[in-house]
């Protein structure tokens, strides 16, 4: 059993579903992608951007939130979670974020 390669292919497989439309099969890939490999944190960004289409801002913060638990130096992360902030009026919260990835892209760039 190759976890990785499954949690790979069940992402795949959401973006493919996200790309037609079909966010509940999305959804579902994404997270047979995180339970599969529970430190895969490209599936709990997915499962944040189809929570966040399906207008449950909540339920997109919670997940990208677990995807920066696991790569907390990831700029794109923290970019989706400051706006996800911002859809919630949560500026100030927003603003930091953004900082954060900001840094962390200039940081990435200087390597």
């Amino acid at each position: 059993m190759n976890t990785p390669k499954e949690a790979m292919a069940a992402y795949a497989e959401g973006i493919g579903f996200m790309a037609a439309g079909q966010l509940e099969g999305a959804e579902l890939a994404f997270a047979r992608s995180v339970d599969v490999d529970p430190e895969f944190a490209m599936g709990f960004l997915g499962l944040s951007q189809v929570r966040d289409r399906q207008g449950e801002v909540d339920g997109a913060i919670e997940a990208v939130r677990l995807a920066l638990a696991l790569t907390p130096e990831d700029p794109l992360a923290h970019t989706s979670l400051s706006r996800l902030l911002q859809q919630k009026g949560l500026i100030d919260e927003a603003e930091a974020e953004m900082a954060i990835s900001a840094r962390l892209s200039l940081e990435a760039g200087e390597g």
